[in-house]
């Protein structure tokens, strides 16, 4: 075997590496010795070169295409590019300001804001972008109203971070007049605003289990009606909005009909994505997955790049980017997160 190994390649190796790479990623055309001469900024001769290409093949970091002498980057190659030889391009002040303007801007809607910054990440990156909508363990209860329905049903509103107005139909044992529900919400206003939906079901738990004389039948009624309301519902998880994903045409790699049939099916029915955004709530900092990385076959020919979002210094989101493995790294990476700062910081502005 040549010099280089799979634990400690040399200078040499690694120059070679990052600028097959960085050809591949901008041109998408295999990587020749002559092209690798000209970029790397090394005085090797391309027996030499092809040498070291070979090295680097053997252990799995390139791939020779059957229809070129050049060779491609591997998942493990960009791996190893990613971790070891990138160096991160802040996203330009422009698109910085731009970010900004529009978090300011756009509705206070929670949905409308992700939508909002999921475009953007298209926009900027030519790529696939999406971004979880906060948590609902984060959202906090502002304020509850009550309207009475038909046959012991209630409408619950429901304002949520001062912002986002939640609806939701309860079915009652009893019929309950319009303004034991009033009283029942001011009750609920004074005890719960502010907190967290978990937080409001432990309450809730809490009181229950309190005997009834120490319950006035205003606190009773107030109970029985809130136990209702926040219930967990079965499906209760994170939702995530995406935009642009029909720039993943435009990538020849991605343009195979039955691959991107599969692909759009997965954005659809969002199961593998949604379990893959759920480990990336529990996980620290900036994720990326490389191809088969992900552990699901559907995002096999893709990378996915997000980072988390904070509200009161928890994490209560992510916001990520979709795209080729042959993605500009060192611009997409920067974007990712500091669109991840900024949301963060206009959802804590608007508490």
């Amino acid at each position: 075997m040549a010099e280089d190994s799979e634990d400690s390649l040399t200078q040499r190796a690694q120059l070679l590496l990052k600028a097959l790479i960085e050809n591949y990623i901008r041109d998408g055309q295999p990587v020749g010795s002559r092209t690798l001469s000209r970029d790397s900024g090394l005085s090797l001769s391309s027996a030499t070169i092809r040498n070291v290409m070979a090295d680097l093949e053997t252990l799995g970091f390139v791939a020779s295409p059957h229809t070129s002498a050049g060779r491609v980057p591997t998942n493990k190659g960009y791996r190893f590019f990613v971790d070891t030889l990138l160096k991160l391009k802040p996203p330009a002040q422009g698109e910085v300001e731009e970010i900004e303007r529009r978090l300011t801007a756009d509705a206070a809607d929670g949905r409308s804001l992700v939508q909002s910054v999921s475009q953007m990440l298209s926009s900027f990156t030519h790529m696939a972008g999406l971004v979880t909508l906060p948590n609902p363990h984060y959202v906090a209860l502002s304020q509850i109203e009550f309207v009475a329905l038909s046959e012991n049903r209630v409408l619950a509103i429901m304002v949520m971070d001062n912002r986002e107005v939640q609806n939701r139909v309860v079915q009652l044992e009893r019929h309950y007049p319009q303004e034991e529900l009033r009283r029942a919400a001011n009750y609920l206003n004074e005890a719960f605003s502010g907190r967290s939906l978990p937080d409001v079901r432990a309450m809730l738990l809490a009181q229950l289990r309190d005997t009834q004389q120490h319950m006035n039948q205003l606190m009773q009624d107030a109970i029985q009606v809130a136990q209702k309301v926040f219930e967990k519902e079965p499906g209760e998880r994170v939702e995530y909005v995406m935009a642009g994903e029909t720039n993943l045409m435009g990538f020849a790699e991605l343009s195979n009909v039955d691959r991107l049939r599969r692909l759009f099916e997965a954005f659809n029915e969002k199961h593998d994505i949604l379990r893959l955004l759920d480990s990336c709530l529990h996980a620290d900092g900036i994720q990326i997955f490389i191809g088969q990385e992900s552990g699901y076959p559907i995002l096999d020919e893709v990378s996915v790049v997000t980072s988390p979002y904070l509200i009161d210094n928890q994490v209560v989101g992510v916001v990520g980017i979709i795209g080729p493995t042959r993605m500009a790294y060192e611009r997409v990476i920067p974007i990712v997160d500091v669109t991840a700062k900024l949301l963060g910081l206009a959802l804590n502005t608007r508490k």
